[in-house]
């Protein structure tokens, strides 16, 4: 899709992405959960800035055939800068259909796949820990028809331009934190 509708965006909670960025003629669904937390319930403290600080478990159904690869961000749309990025996940096997908690923190994942670099400047999975009030934290998974190759530790731009024109489906989750 090119010129004027090629510019007509559609708004995922992480940003805005051009309508190219759906691979053509897909409009996938994929289902996201969690056994830490339900859909707009609030995040245990295990997996913020207050606890362990660790990633919690994500599961997801619904990969399309055509898919690649998968991807995974996590923000925080109710940031005082505006979409802060918590987590980014990229080219992990399509055949996947959880994550479990604890993910390490490094650029590449020991199981296949990498981190990209957070808005705390790091690679892998930093928590909620908002500044004050309550924020929604989106866990979105992306199904891609191909392998992104990109280097460990990209930012969120780098990464949404490497899907731009290739998610098949996609799906998310909500939960909520606010600090003590």
């Amino acid at each position: 899709m090119n010129g004027i509708l090629g510019m007509v965006l559609i708004v995922l909670g992480l940003g805005a992405l051009p309508v190219s960025g759906y691979a053509e003629g897909t409009s996938g669904k994929l289902e996201v959960r969690s056994s830490a937390f339900g859909e707009g319930s609030s995040i245990p403290s295990d997996f913020t800035c207050d606890g362990a600080d660790m990633s919690p478990s994500i599961a997801w159904s619904g990969v399309p055939s055509k898919a690649q690869s998968l991807a995974v961000i996590v923000d925080d749309p109710d940031a005082p800068s505006g979409n802060w990025v918590h987590w980014l996940l990229y080219d992990l096997s399509p055949a996947l259909t959880r994550l479990p908690a604890g993910i390490p923190v490094a650029s590449v994942i020991p199981d296949g796949g990498f981190q990209g670099r957070s808005d705390f400047g790091k690679a892998g999975y930093s928590g909620p820990c908002p500044p004050e009030g309550t924020h929604r934290y989106f866990f979105k998974v992306f199904a891609i028809d191909r392998i992104l190759h990109l280097e460990p530790g990209v930012t969120k731009k780098e990464f949404l331009a490497a899907m731009q024109g290739h998610i098949v489906a996609e799906g998310s989750m909500m939960g909520t934190y606010e600090r003590s």
